[in-house]
């Protein structure tokens, strides 16, 4: 019962990103956590803090505007004190021409009492680089920006 109802906050994450509703997200992390993508990008880095964490969410939402997920699994194992989560994703982001970009990956978190202690976020790094170029050169700077760490 405990990893249906995990499973279900985690599902309702995402529907909330999907929906446009990021300022939540940053309040169900721990006070002290770490929260990560992988890649050296202006999304990339590591984030320690609530504010940091949150300034992340700002920004994946002024970037990758529209960003939908679609999850293709939920992995749920451990105890209330420790949970992991693994989360398999499809994505998908307005671009400045019109088009979508897409990306695939796994968000893995552990939890611990409902609160996020740690997040990492897994895709293809270099398909996002490549995003990133695209809304640089459409003149969006913050694509070029140097990544949002505390």
């Amino acid at each position: 019962m405990y990893h249906a109802i995990v499973e279900h906050k985690i599902r309702r994450a995402f529907a909330d990103i999907n929906a446009g509703r990021f300022e939540g997200i940053a309040a169900q992390f721990a006070s002290e956590h770490r929260h990560a993508m992988v890649g050296q990008h202006a999304l990339g880095g590591e984030r320690g803090c609530l504010a940091a964490t949150q300034r992340w969410y700002d920004r994946l939402q002024r970037l990758l505007p529209g960003l939908r997920f679609d999850i293709d699994r939920v992995l749920v194992r451990g105890w209330p004190w420790r949970t992991w989560v693994a989360v398999s994703w499809r994505d998908s982001f307005a671009l400045p021409d019109g088009s979508r970009g897409s990306n695939r990956g796994v968000h893995e978190f552990e939890l611990a009492w409902g609160r996020v202690r740690v997040l990492t976020v897994h895709c293809d790094t270099a398909r996002l680089a490549r995003y990133l170029a695209q809304l640089e050169a459409a003149g969006i700077a913050e694509a070029a920006a140097s990544p949002i760490t505390a």
